[in-house]
């Protein structure tokens, strides 16, 4: 796993990750425009049309922060066509290879912890044999550039 920094404005500046995705790299770049020189940007700041080549790869995860869960929101159409059932408006508690201790759920929670994006490597669980992997980067969006409320998710296919 490692952690996208950059130059944030609450920490200290670190290399930037070297994303293998080329939707990842576009979602990093789109979250860091709108984030400006605040630590996250918020869901307002999200939007659809200005990523329109991503869109399909791209996760919504709203953030229950007591205790602490994380419900679908949106599914990309390319996510939800690799994904073994419809995810929208469901709990990751109630998905049995996606609850915690999953290492999805923990690079949610990290996120959430830190404030700030990680990518990582998840085994593929789903439909498509050909996949190994999926490269995750995870970006968290605050209303009150505090608290993530919401988490900004793109995924490239290995």
């Amino acid at each position: 796993m490692n952690v996208v920094t950059g130059p944030l404005p609450h920490s200290a500046s670190a290399p930037l990750l070297a994303l293998r995705s080329p939707i990842n790299q576009v979602g990093y770049d789109y979250w860091k425009r709108k984030r400006g020189q605040r630590r996250m940007p918020t869901r307002g700041d999200i939007d659809p049309s200005e990523m329109v080549k991503i869109l399909p790869h791209v996760f919504l995860l709203d953030v229950r922060q007591a205790p602490l869960d994380f419900r679908y929101r949106l599914v990309g159409t390319k996510m939800d066509e690799h994904m073994l059932a419809r995810y929208t408006g469901r709990w990751m508690s109630e998905i049995p290879h996606q609850a915690a201790p999953s290492r999805i759920w923990a690079n949610c929670r990290q996120v959430v912890m830190e404030r700030r994006p990680i990518s990582g490597d998840t085994p593929y669980i789903g439909k498509n044999k050909d996949f190994l992997t999926t490269e995750d980067l995870i970006m968290p969006l605050s209303d009150d550039d505090d608290t993530v409320d919401m988490l900004f998710v793109t995924v490239g296919f290995v």
